[in-house]
């Protein structure tokens, strides 16, 4: 049970990722949140939210998985494998920051999850 709230809680940061990066990228919001300028925010806008949609993609299939309840197993995993390597790979390469909120929830969610919990 509280391997599935993790996983939904990752889920729906992938969504709220998603979200700030598709739509809110260029505004106020997306500014803060990024640590943009406006300017540095307006070039990259496209590709910004081609990184939304990936993290759509991430947070679909976690709710898929749980959809499926114990079916899901695998699927959790793989996802939450996905989001880990992510997150590790952001933390690398942009800030560590992504560590955090990216990679350390869905490390917890999958401990639970394989824990049986």
């Amino acid at each position: 049970m509280l391997g599935n709230v993790l996983i939904a809680l990752v889920a729906a940061l992938h969504f709220y990722f998603m979200y700030l990066e598709m739509i809110a990228w260029d505004t106020p919001a997306g500014h803060r949140a990024f640590g943009l300028t406006p300017e540095f925010a307006k070039a990259s806008k496209v590709l910004a939210a081609n990184q939304g949609l990936y993290n759509g993609f991430l947070a679909a299939g976690l709710v898929w998985g749980l959809y499926l309840g114990e079916a899901g197993f695998t699927i959790k995993v793989f996802f939450l494998a996905c989001v880990i390597a992510a997150g590790l790979f952001g933390a690398a390469t942009v800030s560590r920051k992504i560590l955090y909120v990216q990679a350390v929830p869905a490390v917890l969610a999958l401990g639970t999850l394989l824990a049986g919990w």
